[in-house]
This record gives C-alpha cells, sequence and structure tokens, in this order.
C-alpha cells in the first residue's frame, strides 16, 4: 500500500515542480536590477611615495605654578578647549596679600625718609652758601688754602710793602737821613699789619674749617639721600616680588588648545612647578615621516602632501613638508621629514595614525572609476562588474584619489564596466540591465 501511494505521489511531485520551474523564469526577468555604468580608463595620474607616522601637536605644554599653595578654584576638564590667558587655577592668595600690603605699607614709610634726607640735604647747602657768602666767596669760587682768602692777600700785600718801607728806614737811619722817630713809625705799622696777617690767616683757617664741615654736612646729608632712595628701591623690589607672588597663585593657560590632562582638584596643595594640567594645540598638527634612501630625493621643505586616517578613509587632509633632517640614520638609513597639517576643524587628533603620500614628479598610468562604483565594507574595498548582464563581485585594492575618480591598483582592468548605482541591491551573480 505504501509503495502504491509513492507512485502516485511522485508523477504528482515532478509535475509541480515542472511547473513551478515554468513560473520562476519570469519572476528572474522581474528581478533585474537596473543600473548605471561606468568604464574603468587608463589615465595618468600623480604618483605618490607613501609613508606612515602618528599626528602629535605642533605645540604640547605642560602648565604648573611658579609658588605653592592650597587650590580653591578650577575652571577646566579634560577635553576642554581653553584660550591663551584663561583662568585655570586659582590658588590661595591670603598669605600673598598680606605680604604684599606689608612692603606696600614699608615702602611709604621709607618715601618718607626720603623726603626727610632731602630737607636736611637743602638745609646744608644752605648752611654751605651762607658761610661762603659770610667770607665773600663767588657761588663757583674755590679756596684750596689759607693764602687763597682774598682777606688773607690784602693784608699779606700791604705787610709786604710795610717790611719793604721799614727796611728802607733802617738804612736812612743808619746814613742819618731820617730820625728815629719816623723809623719807629714805619715799625710800628709793619708790626701793626703783621698782627693782621696773623688775624687774617687764623680767620682763613677758621673759615676753611666752617666751609668743610659745610661741605662734610652735604655730603652727608647726600649720601643719607641715596641710602633712602636706594632702601625705597629695594621695597619697591620687594613690592614687584609680592605682586607678582600674588598674580602667580592665579595659573593662565600659556597656550590656546585642548586640556589633553589634568591633574588637580580643588583643596589639594600643589608646589611650586607642580604640573596642573597639560595643554595641547590641535590647529596645527605635525607628523614625522621616515623617507627611505633610495627616495630621499623625493622630499624637499615646501613640499605639498596628502594624508588620511582610518578614522575619515574617504577624506583627504593636506599638508606640507616644513622641516628635513639634514642627515640619515646610520642604522636604519632613513630620512626624517616633518610635516605641518592644518586642522581648523579639529576633526585629526593627536596620536592618530596616518598615512601619507607625497607626489613624485613624474605621473604614472593608472586604472581609474569612478568612486561612486565603490562599495567599502569593513574597510575592504568591493565592485561590481557588469558582465553578460550579470553582476560580479570583485575585491579591489584603491589607490589615490583624483577628483570623482579612484584609482584601482588591482582587481579591475582597462575597458571593464563597473555598476555606479544601485549598489545596495547588488549581489555577486545578479540579473543587471545597464539604462
Amino acid at each position: 500500500m505504501k509503495r502504491l501511494i509513492f507512485v502516485l505521489i511522485f508523477p504528482a511531485f515532478i509535475a509541480c515542480g515542472g511547473s513551478s520551474a515554468k513560473e520562476e523564469k519570469p519572476k528572474l526577468e522581474d528581478a533585474k536590477v537596473l543600473v548605471s555604468t561606468a568604464r574603468a580608463v587608463v589615465r595618468e595620474v600623480p604618483d605618490y611615495f607613501e609613508a606612515t607616522g602618528s599626528l602629535v601637536s605642533d605645540v604640547q605644554t605642560d602648565v604648573a605654578p611658579s609658588v605653592g599653595g592650597k587650590v580653591v578654584e578650577v575652571n577646566f576638564d579634560i577635553g576642554s578647549y581653553v584660550t591663551k590667558g584663561k583662568v585655570l587655577v586659582r590658588l590661595d592668595d591670603r598669605d600673598a596679600k598680606i605680604r604684599l600690603e606689608q612692603a606696600l605699607a614699608q615702602v611709604e614709610q621709607q618715601k618718607k625718609a626720603v623726603q626727610q634726607a632731602e630737607a636736611n640735604l637743602e638745609v646744608a647747602l644752605s648752611n654751605l652758601a651762607q658761610t661762603r657768602a659770610r667770607l665773600g666767596l663767588k657761588p663757583n669760587e674755590e679756596v684750596y688754602g689759607v693764602d687763597d682768602f682774598p682777606q688773607v692777600k690784602a693784608t699779606r700785600a700791604q705787610f709786604e710793602l710795610a717790611e719793604k718801607e721799614l727796611r728802607r728806614a733802617e738804612r736812612l737811619l743808619e746814613s742819618g737821613d731820617i730820625s728815629r722817630s719816623i723809623y719807629d713809625q714805619r715799625k710800628s705799622q709793619r708790626d701793626t699789619l703783621a698782627a693782621q696777617l696773623a688775624d687774617a690767616r687764623a680767620n682763613a683757617m677758621a673759615s676753611i674749617q666752617a666751609i668743610e664741615t659745610a661741605k662734610a654736612q652735604v655730603a652727608l646729608a647726600k649720601a643719607a639721600v641715596a641710602q633712602a632712595k636706594a632702601a625705597v628701591n629695594t621695597l619697591e623690589t620687594q613690592v614687584e616680588q609680592a605682586k607678582k607672588a600674588l598674580s602667580d597663585t592665579v595659573v593662565l593657560a600659556p597656550i590656546s588648545g585642548y586640556v589633553v590632562e589634568r591633574n588637580v582638584d580643588p583643596g589639594e596643595y600643589v608646589s611650586p612647578n607642580g604640573k596642573v594640567a597639560t595643554i595641547a594645540r590641535t590647529a596645527i598638527l605635525r607628523i614625522k615621516i621616515d623617507v627611505p634612501e633610495r627616495d630621499i630625493g623625493l622630499v624637499r621643505v615646501g613640499q605639498i602632501i596628502s594624508l588620511q586616517t582610518n578614522s575619515y578613509p574617504d577624506r583627504t587632509f593636506m599638508g606640507r613638508i616644513v622641516r628635513v633632517s639634514p642627515s640619515l640614520n646610520p642604522t636604519s638609513r632613513i630620512l626624517t621629514a616633518e610635516a605641518e597639517i592644518e586642522n581648523p576643524e579639529g576633526l585629526l587628533k593627536p596620536g592618530q595614525f596616518a598615512s601619507v603620500k607625497i607626489r613624485k614628479t613624474e605621473p604614472k598610468r593608472a586604472v581609474m572609476i569612478p568612486t561612486a562604483a565603490v562599495r567599502s565594507e569593513a574597510g575592504i574595498g568591493k565592485v561590481f562588474v557588469i558582465k553578460d548582464g550579470r553582476a560580479e563581485e570583485r575585491v579591489v585594492r584603491l589607490g589615490i584619489l583624483e577628483s570623482d575618480l579612484i584609482e584601482v591598483q588591482q582587481g579591475i582592468q582597462e575597458g571593464e564596466i563597473v555598476a555606479i548605482e544601485q549598489l545596495n541591491k547588488l549581489f555577486d551573480g545578479a540579473l543587471v540591465e545597464e539604462k
């Protein structure tokens, strides 16, 4: 009975299958994907030397206070963008304010001492001027000895004249030409002038002493003024130091950039030069490029480079070589060059790995297809080649990007036709119809 059933069912099964097969044919026709296509062409494109490296900030600085103290305020966090001059940290400034107030008070007190010393100097100068006036000295006239005084000079002249008259009187007295009384008169006159000369010299010596005393007082007064002013200068230096110590309790951002490290919290004690943050400038990044010895002729300062990262595989960033080492590493035979990349949008980050392309002077012939033909899956490039009405999926190795075309280094040959739309509906072996 079972065998009979098998025989009866089997033809029905075959018939059903055959009917289904006849109905599948139009469904396959309906499954065709209508696509636009483009032909792979060969063009001369710039050739590049490729290198890799890690991006770094062009400027990165550790921020540390010049003075120690307790942290009372922190105005940043990791990832914060800070501008140059922004207050990052405030330290307890009470002690610094007290020291500044004390220094300012000392300066004011010493300035009063300067005023008093200057007043004493004025008195000493006045006394010297009065002393010189009493002695009949002109303002700029100087005396260096007793015989320089006018009174002494005049009295000495009279004395010397009287001495000559007396000697002549002595000779005349011996010859009997004058009387004894005339001789005595001349002698008395000479003696009187001798006494006057002695008095004049004594007065001159006293005057010199008075002038020297007045000058000594002036010198002392000037020294006191200079000493007082020097003390003011010293104290004003201490004031500036106190002001700086106060301002140093406020830690400012030395550059504009992003905070990549925070090392302090409110309430902590920070020692002098203890790091509180690290700031990196990312508007411009740098990358070091290792150039093999065979390619050193391709690299020069000012040369434009292109750069790509895994984070933005479809985007190319431009840079410029700014430094080239003057010598190769003797061990690795590698030349190091450094390029700068402008990063105004902040898309690139320090520490990212990047692929660098340096353009060569001679172009190369490359197979190019539209970028729209490439589908990327897990970092692998794929295209659909249209052949005999079907889509053939191929894995390709891509090269340089030129406008809306991209180089295919492996996987496509010149003249082959690729789909440039409806890629999400295609699969290997899919039926297609070209527009």
